[in-house]
């Protein structure tokens, strides 16, 4: 992929307004969603960063961290607690692989697979909060995964 071109500098007065920026929209937007979320996810005892960690598992178990680290974009310094409170609280366990001892492989417990149905109405109220069609919402995650990549790809 080329490398994406920088636009031409904004030079409005007000380009440093809190309001004009897409950063802080995003940030705003995330905590709104965790705020959403929240009520859910307390009553099935998880944290939004946990349910993120399950949501891998859920698609496929028994995986490594480092994967897990990267499908989320976290690395093993803010990985490695959550993983260790999910392994004390019986949601998952945390072995090292037998082919490869420097890898770290996560399993869900039936305790973590059971918690999938109740996670699934948490979403559910998201999707009904934000008022949009299933088609907008694909959209709009289309027009943000495609920005995340651009701005991960903008430094290397």
């Amino acid at each position: 992929m080329a490398k994406p071109q920088p636009l031409e500098p904004d030079t409005a007065k007000d380009t440093l307004n809190l309001d004009r920026q897409l950063c802080f929209a995003a940030y705003s937007l995330s905590q709104a969603f965790n705020r959403v979320y929240k009520p859910g996810l307390d009553q099935i005892g998880l944290t939004y960063p946990q349910y993120l960690v399950l949501l891998v598992l859920w698609e496929q178990d028994d995986q490594t961290m480092k994967h897990i680290g990267e499908r989320l974009h976290l690395d093993s310094g803010t990985l490695t607690p959550l993983l260790k409170r999910l392994e004390v609280a019986g949601i998952v366990r945390r072995q090292r692989d037998p082919q490869d001892e420097r890898q770290v492989r996560i399993s869900l417990t039936s305790k973590g697979h059971s918690l999938k149905e109740q996670a699934a109405k948490a979403r559910h109220n998201v999707v009904c909060a934000s008022g949009r069609s299933a088609q907008e919402i694909q959209t709009l995650m289309d027009e943000l995964i495609h920005l995340r990549d651009s701005l991960n790809s903008f430094l290397e």
